[in-house]
């Protein structure tokens, strides 16, 4: 990917993360959405979408599949108009949304695990713009 694709695709994305995603947003508005945030048992993914960070039940795995479906769309209708492809804005997105996490929110490392956000900055792909 070129400098100038990886700032566009960058300033893309952090226009989803200014605006928000509206369907994903009203999900996360759920309760249960950030008492999960909060206890670790969801985080950010490198990829862009949630996963579950621990123990996993079927009304977690709900939550998570139907905010992640939700991202999906609005990640296809903006990498359309960004010129990229999904999994590129996806991985975009996923950069800055673990950026933007919290200390004790969980997100995902480089290296596939699952870390808790300290007041240091998270550690990100080095491909992340």
């Amino acid at each position: 990917m070129t400098n100038m694709r990886k700032t566009l695709l960058a300033a893309a994305a952090a226009t989803v993360a200014i605006t928000g995603f509206h369907g994903a947003a009203q999900a996360q508005r759920d309760p249960a959405y950030a008492a999960a945030r909060a206890n670790g048992s969801i985080g950010e993914k490198r990829d862009g979408y949630l996963g579950v960070a621990g123990g996993e039940t079927a009304e977690l795995r709900r939550l998570v599949n139907d905010i992640n479906i939700k991202r999906r769309a609005v990640y296809a209708q903006r990498a359309q108009a960004a010129n990229a492809t999904l999994d590129e804005y996806a991985f975009t997105a996923g950069c800055q949304a673990i950026l933007r996490t919290t200390p004790g929110e969980k997100y995902q490392a480089p290296d596939g695990t699952w870390q808790t956000r300290t007041d240091a900055a998270p550690m990100r792909d080095p491909r992340c713009p």
